[in-house]
């Protein structure tokens, strides 16, 4: 037997409790004790999104609430303002593309984090831009994007809304959604709410209300005014994914009891442990210092390293699953992630299973050193 660790981005672990609801028998999604759910988790999401705005719950995964922000909130030839630097920055403009928008592109390396300059700059010699488009927490770079400077600037703009994809920061690092001036915000259910794939949520301030009246792109099953036309009678459109919401009570519980300062605090502190940890063992991390989130971890593999065999080792051989590079850097980056359900001891385990993995492939560093890093940083040394 071998007893197996999830540490990727997503999906992430989910917590015996919330599998535990999701075994209870199934209930009709048209009754009073499924709307009570939804409700619970409509006002829940509203405390983790940090926003009096409306929160819709989608039955999809992240790439539909990003879908869904462009069919809502623009016209066939709007100019849409994306910065990129990471596969889901990417994935943005295709998406936008796909619409019919006019892509203001601002491309950066992945390693780089995205400039407030930059979209001030864009928005000056675009002011008819109808949105600004960023990922707080690019899930393939670990980059952090300061979205909180970014919307200062973007509600200069009365007529432009600005779209977040914090689908891998939502749970992990701060987003203060009013406060900063975001107009849509959204997240997956598979990474900090702690549940399986399935669910999205996404929200929506006035502005952003304003832009979907104007809207003239098709939409059906994406279309907020149907979600919010039924949450204010307590129901859904469609036939929700009522396991997974059920599971969403108990994770919402979940994370209203630690509190949200404290889940914050500890994601902080789980991913500095693995930063030291891996540069502990003389590697070099991805993300510039100046943007490294608490979400993942990506680091260098070593000169002379396979990086998929580390990979593919500490799953096979140690039961420790970690992600790989993406696109140009598959094979040159290995991905730890440590969003939602973690604590201390699973980035022991970790950095034990790298160590014992980058001793098997003849790598050089002294045992045990990467350990008792982390182990410095739990014990506040």
């Amino acid at each position: 037997m071998q007893k197996k660790y999830l540490m990727t981005p997503g999906p992430t672990p989910v917590p015996a409790e919330v599998l535990l609801a999701q075994a209870r028998p199934m209930i009709h999604h048209r009754t009073p004790d499924f709307s009570a759910m939804l409700m619970e988790c409509v006002e829940g999401l509203k405390y983790i999104f940090q926003t009096a705005n409306d929160v819709l719950i989608l039955a999809c995964s992240g790439t539909g609430a990003m879908e869904s922000s462009f069919a809502n909130c623009f016209c066939a030839g709007d100019e849409v303002i994306v910065a990129r630097n990471g596969k889901f920055g990417d994935r943005m403009v295709s998406l936008a593309k796909t619409y019919g928008l006019v892509v203001v592109d601002l491309p950066y390396e992945w390693t780089e984090v995205v400039k407030p300059a930059d979209i001030a700059s864009a928005l000056k010699e675009h002011p008819s831009a109808r949105g600004v488009v960023v990922v707080q927490s690019e899930t393939s770079s670990g980059v952090l994007n300061d979205v909180e400077a970014i919307g200062r600037i973007v509600a200069e703009y009365p007529e432009c809304v600005f779209i977040v994809d914090s689908i891998t920061g939502i749970g992990a690092v701060p987003c203060r959604t009013d406060e900063w001036k975001l107009d849509v915000v959204m997240t997956g259910s598979q990474k900090g709410l702690m549940l399986p794939p399935g669910l999205a949520a996404v929200t929506v301030s006035e502005k952003a209300w304003r832009a979907r009246e104007r809207s003239t792109l098709p939409k059906f099953y994406f279309d907020w005014k149907r979600y919010k036309s039924n949450i204010e009678k307590q129901t859904t459109p469609f036939t929700p994914a009522v396991s997974l919401v059920v599971g969403l009570v108990e994770a919402l519980r979940m994370m209203r009891e630690e509190g949200l300062e404290n889940i914050i605090s500890r994601h902080s502190r789980l991913a500095e442990a693995t930063r030291r940890g891996c540069e502990a063992l003389g590697m070099k991390l991805f993300a510039p210092p100046e943007g490294r989130g608490s979400a993942v971890t990506p680091v260098w593999v070593p000169e002379g390293v396979d990086g998929k065999k580390i990979v593919s080792i500490m799953k096979n051989k140690y039961g420790v699953t970690i992600a790989g590079g993406q696109d140009d850097y598959a094979g040159r980056i290995f991905r730890v992630g440590h969003l939602g359900y973690f604590g201390e001891f699973d980035i022991i385990t970790t950095l034990a299973a790298l160590e014992m993995t980058l001793a098997e492939l003849g790598y050089p560093f002294e045992r045990g050193s990467g350990i008792k890093a982390a182990e410095a940083v739990f014990m506040g040394e």
